[in-house]
């Protein structure tokens, strides 16, 4: 059985690309779909979510406080707003790391802006080859990014290796709702109407075409636990946000 065949039954998603009709690995697409929607990513953010995605990100610092970490890593940072809110751990380091040179750039224009250099360090990263030593983060983040990964068993290995002995990985990722009406609500708006919007405003045709059909195929809830714990971590809470619609998980190293 070849990697490829093992990680698409782990993750159908893995087979999911933004691109239906250009050559390129999903890794390459993925970079390629955020270097061109970076410019309005932070915008489309919250103004597609209605801004829950900050209510989201608090909770989920919120759950990283008692643990208290000093160092952390944020894989697939983004723009760096998970990181940017982990400020309020006051840790002596937050280093974030991506594969969209555009989305770094935007990122570090805002942490420059706002004079975080000191605690915040965001660049150019893989999250399946994370290029740090084993056991030097106190805890690993990464939100609404794990969807993305081209391969998630060893993005989840690599998180586990550059933990402590004790550390926590905290997972945050869009899930499905089950309940009525929420459930039916969720399906009309991300199926119809963000990927209109999504598009009108990034001018991306796919993107926010993307989002959906890759939430849709990701593995979620405790199937999701079992495939974080086969990358060796202990254990996992599942902490479910705003009806389902995204999910928490916490593991332990």
């Amino acid at each position: 059985m070849t990697i490829r065949k093992e990680n698409t039954e782990i993750n159908p998603a893995a087979q999911i690309k933004p691109y239906k009709h250009k050559q390129g690995s999903k890794k390459e697409q993925v970079a390629l779909m955020f270097n061109n929607i970076s410019a309005k990513y932070d915008f489309l953010n919250h103004f597609l979510s209605f801004g829950i995605d900050i209510f989201w990100r608090k909770k989920a610092v919120r759950l990283l406080k008692p643990f208290s970490p000093k160092k952390i890593l944020d894989i697939a940072t983004g723009t760096g707003d998970f990181a940017i809110a982990c400020l309020k751990l006051n840790p002596q380091k937050i280093t974030g790391i991506d594969i969209s040179k555009g989305m770094i750039e935007v990122g570090q224009k805002k942490v420059k802006a706002n004079g975080w250099q000191d605690k915040i360090e965001l660049m150019l990263g893989d999250s399946e080859h994370i290029n740090f030593n084993s056991n030097s983060f106190d805890a690993v983040t990464v939100a609404f990014g794990v969807r993305n990964f081209e391969n998630l068993h060893a993005g989840l290995k690599e998180m586990h290796r550059v933990l402590k002995p004790g550390g926590i990985a905290l997972i945050l990722e869009f899930s499905k709702p089950t309940l009525f009406p929420i459930k039916q609500l969720y399906q009309f708006y991300s199926n119809k109407v963000l990927p209109v919007m999504g598009k009108t405003i990034s001018k991306d045709q796919t993107a926010y075409s993307y989002l959906p059909a890759s939430v849709q195929a990701f593995p979620e809830g405790e199937r999701m636990a079992d495939i974080i714990k086969s990358a060796g971590f202990a254990r996992v809470q599942i902490v479910k946000l705003s009806g389902g619609i995204a999910s928490i998980y916490l593991s332990i190293k």
